[in-house]
């Protein structure tokens, strides 16, 4: 049987990406195609080595007088040139994308925080026992909960006579639940 160990960091960045995942789609299916496209990058090169490697290793007589080998090598060069420009693209919108996700790093380490208190409720019960799959479920229930809620709240102020529901929504905001409205 394996014994798998849930650290809290590792949960914390689950965690988040599930936040962010729930709370901003944008950036998770944009963080998803990002590395969609890092791994095909990384194939294409590994193709491009394997298939360099190969013809050199099969040219027969001088290689400098073999011109599909010399015009298979620029290209490689320049489709490689291209590749590492696209790969710097990628780290500064990566960058902008976990930059973006930290704003919502404070309810990831709540959330970690809980799902290791609970964890350990099965001490005083073993009615207590939670697995990670249910307690995402939670997680995810939650969001949509406190989501509902804060929409709730904006229909109102918007729906609102006068200043005062604005003015009580800027009150309750002030709490602490930036992560909802962090956008």
């Amino acid at each position: 049987m394996i014994n798998f160990t849930v650290t809290e960091a590792g949960l914390e960045d689950q965690l988040l990406a599930l936040v962010v995942k729930k709370e901003r789609p944008d950036l998770a299916a944009q963080k998803e195609e990002l590395i969609q496209e890092q791994n095909g990058f990384k194939i294409k090169l590994k193709e491009l080595e394997s298939g360099l490697l190969y013809k050199l290793a099969n040219a027969k007589g001088d290689i400098l007088e073999d011109i599909a080998l010399i015009e298979s090598l620029e290209y490689s060069k320049k489709l490689s040139t291209e590749i590492q420009e696209k790969v710097e693209i990628a780290k500064v919108t990566d960058e902008s994308i976990n930059l973006a996700s930290e704003a919502y790093r404070p309810a990831a380490s709540r959330g970690a925080l809980l799902f290791f208190l609970m964890n350990e409720l099965y001490k005083i019960h073993s009615f207590y026992k939670f697995s990670l799959d249910s307690f995402v479920i939670v997680v995810n229930r939650a969001i949509d909960i406190v989501a509902d809620r804060e929409r709730k709240k904006r229909l109102a102020a918007k729906k609102g006579a006068g200043g005062d529901a604005v003015e009580g929504e800027a009150a309750e905001g002030e709490g602490g639940d930036a992560p909802a409205e962090a956008q």
